[in-house]
């Protein structure tokens, strides 16, 4: 086709239609949408928040940017935003109101004067959008990469095309001979059916030619092959120079980042060795707590590249069952009486007494960059990693941590309001992350079979099970339930990735909470959880992400928004926000608080617009309409020695009599660790992996055989849950079939597999 046709095809170019002709009383439009200046440029009216509502602001759009300034004047030394349109999302609302975001980080509610004049910004916009995504993908391809020289570039360009078009006419020369193929198989059909001779010749001479004309496409084509080859060949051995100097600029980098951890961590090593040494005087070294504690303050209590905090839960111990750490020894109670014996004796004197405290965590040395460099972009699950890097806990134990802010669901069962009863599902939902703050270690992966429960039916009314249904994927079901009027349940599957820097962590699965007496059902989704600096610096975690609540009986919906940390920010860290809609889209709550601190709620109250509009709710978020949801309960005395665990976590890993043998309160290897005693946790780890590998391939096995066999083999299935199509996500889950308490009261495992 002719270049003139393609154009008229296509159509117009962006400039004519970034520009559009035609009166109006809109912003002007500055350079037709073209060039580098700016597209468009004018008023628009930008939502602030529920006490200012809409304000008139100066908006530029300019080489893929959007920015906003308070007035015009202020374009020479102030800007208040900017939003890069190339990873944006633009979104109409109605005849004047559009949306930008870019997921969650920055989110622009804007308001035209009028309908005409929302379109004109949105073409441009898209129009902007598409040219930033485009120029993106051509700096990508490029590879500016100050390494190559602009010599070296021109000729792998030149390459490139060379060899390109040698693909273009091996292709053009595959067609011709499938073509001059067909027409030669056809003519020597012709050739089979004639019977006068005279007609044979003429038939004959045809076919030659048709021969004649395929030997010359296929000399053709095997010339084009021939080229192509020796020109691959030719340049084969220099990318496999460049590809060989890329993994040596790869090894010399980690050889670099190792040398500097090791640095990072002799000098901090040498700091705390400074800090630390007036606590051991003759005066205060008597005191083995005091040893405990003697850093805090000055230092972490980890090397930063082996900081992970973790912590299992203990019964209140005398001083001669204590744990106390001297230097990087851990000492303990040398007796015949294993601690585990220990701890069962002093379960039984103390019965419900929950313990306050766990042996502090020792201070072994690891070089965390040697184990994390062969990780890079893998899932994390899949690789054996040695106890250093968890805490005496297991996932399932972690799930259950959930529930440390029950008497939430306590007070929404008792609300009459669905939108008020939505707005402590969300406090609740916000503060199962609360306990994750210092929290940098990774639990133990559950074995297949694993259960962990928690009977608080006397004190606090719930009972809580859970039960590891998958082990690749990793997948954990979860099912609580509080004679206070409550029941939830979830599944979730953790996938992580170690991205070089960061590790994230992404759980997959709804969760589910139903109110019994109204028959409220609310499912969420869980966010993005991000731990930073694991190869140079402190450890830190970070939640971002958005949540939507939706109750599926009346509608009402809550969207919290966790923004993630900017150190360019301003903004609290660690913060919230959230809006409480009914079914119509009118906000009747604003939440408003962080992660790791509380959640306050404000009434919402309608006002009318300053154009008379009522297209977004406002609200006056007065301090007397202000409740406070939910605070975060305080940590335990020297909880940064015990992993920072929480009251609740402190108690998980206690001994309880009566628990399947499958729970987790009973896995070797994880009470090891929280004794101290780590290089026999590591061994006791290695040797239930290895058996729970043995189990996989046995059932592998026996899969394949019935397979021969022709016979029905039942796939490994959960004890306690069952896997079905939820009623109302329409997800296939895991939800409990029901008769562990019973098995309980009666003290019958018989079923329970041995995976200890």
């Amino acid at each position: 086709m002719a270049a003139t046709e393609l154009r008229g095809v296509v159509g117009p170019g962006p400039a004519a239609i970034a520009a559009p002709g035609g009166g109006g009383t809109g912003p002007p439009v500055v350079g037709g949408g073209g060039g580098s200046g700016s597209a468009r440029e004018g008023w628009l009216f930008k939502w602030t928040n529920y006490i200012k509502g809409y304000q008139r602001r100066w908006f530029v759009l300019s080489n893929g940017l959007l920015s906003y300034y308070r007035s015009k004047a202020e374009m020479r030394h102030t800007c208040r935003g900017t939003i890069n349109l190339a990873t944006a999302n633009i979104t109409v609302e109605d005849s004047c109101n559009f949306i930008i975001s870019n997921g969650g980080a920055q989110t622009y509610h804007l308001k035209a004067s009028s309908e005409v004049e929302r379109q004109r910004w949105v073409t441009a916009l898209e129009l902007a959008k598409a040219k930033a995504v485009k120029m993106l993908a051509e700096s990508d391809e490029s590879g500016d990469e100050e390494s190559v020289s602009q010599t070296d570039k021109t000729e792998l360009q030149n390459t490139l095309r060379t060899l390109s078009s040698k693909v273009e006419d091996l292709s053009t020369c595959n067609d011709l001979i499938a073509k001059h193929g067909t027409a030669l198989q056809r003519s020597l059909s012709e050739l089979e059916a004639l019977r006068l001779p005279a007609e044979s010749n003429e038939k004959i001479k045809q076919v030659n030619e048709r021969a004649t004309l395929f030997r010359i496409t296929s000399n053709a084509m095997i010339n084009a092959c021939r080229d192509f080859l020796m020109l691959a060949q030719t340049h084969s051995k220099k990318w496999q120079k460049s590809l060989q100097y890329e993994r040596d600029q790869r090894i010399r980098l980690e050889e670099t980042l190792e040398q500097l951890a090791k640095q990072h961590n002799h000098l901090e090593r040498a700091f705390r060795g400074a800090t630390v040494l007036p606590a051991n005087t003759p005066g205060t070294a008597g005191s083995g707590k005091d040893q405990c504690c003697s850093g805090k303050g000055d230092m972490s209590d980890e090397d930063d590249e082996n900081e992970f905090f973790d912590a299992p839960e203990i019964i209140t111990m005398p001083e001669n069952l204590g744990h106390k750490r001297t230097g990087s020894n851990i000492s303990g109670a040398s007796s015949d009486i294993s601690l585990d014996e220990q701890y069962k004796h002093q379960l039984e004197e103390t019965k419900k007494e929950k313990r306050t405290r766990i042996p502090y965590k020792p201070n072994y040395s690891l070089n965390l960059w040697s184990i994390m460099k062969n990780c890079i972009g893998k899932e994390l699950s899949k690789i054996p990693m040695p106890v250093n890097f968890n805490e005496p806990l297991s996932m399932l134990q972690r799930l259950t941590e959930d529930l440390e802010y029950h008497e939430l669901l306590d007070r929404a069962a008792k609300c009459e309001n669905s939108l008020e009863q939505l707005c402590y599902v969300a406090a609740f939902t916000v503060s199962s992350y609360s306990t994750t703050v210092f929290r940098t270690s990774k639990p133990f992966n559950p074995l297949l079979g694993e259960t962990f429960e928690l009977d608080r039916l006397e004190e606090n009314g719930y009972r809580s099970l859970c039960e590891q249904v998958s082990h690749h994927p990793p997948a954990a079901a979860h099912h609580a339930e509080s004679k206070n009027g409550w029941t939830l349940r979830q599944e979730i599957k953790i996938t992580s990735k170690f991205r070089g820097k960061y590790l994230s962590i992404m759980p997959l699965g709804s969760i589910h909470c139903i109110f019994h007496a109204t028959g409220h059902h609310y499912t969420w989704k869980k966010v993005t959880t991000t731990v930073h600096n694991i190869i140079v610096g402190k450890l830190w975690i970070d939640q971002s992400g958005e949540i939507d609540i939706v109750n599926h009986k009346t509608g009402d919906k809550c969207n919290l928004k966790f923004v993630p940390y900017s150190y360019f920010s301003r903004d609290v860290a660690r913060k919230v926000t959230g809006e409480v809609t009914d079914p119509s889209g009118k906000v009747h709550f604003a939440l408003l608080g962080t992660w790791d601190e509380k959640m306050d709620c404000f009434k919402v109250q309608p006002v009318v617009g300053e154009n008379g509009g009522d297209a977004r709710q406002r609200g006056h978020e007065a301090e007397e309409s202000r409740v406070m949801l939910w605070k975060r309960n305080p940590l335990p005395k020297n909880a940064e020695n015990m992993y920072y665990f929480s009251e609740l976590a402190l108690t998980l890993n206690a001994w309880e009599s009566g628990t399947a043998p499958t729970d987790s309160r009973l896995r070797p290897d994880q009470r090891l660790m929280e004794n101290g005693r780590w290089d026999e946790a590591n061994a006791e780890k290695q040797r239930l992996e290895e058996k729970q590998r043995l189990s996989r391939k046995k059932r592998e096995a026996e899969a394949v055989k019935a397979t021969e066999d022709g016979t029905p083999y039942d796939p490994y299935k959960a004890l306690w849950f069952e896997r079905k199509k939820d009623p109302v996500t329409k997800e296939l889950t895991h939800i409990y079939r029901g008769g562990y308490w019973e098995c309980k009261e009666k003290q019958d495992w018989t079923s329970c597999p041995d995976i200890f």
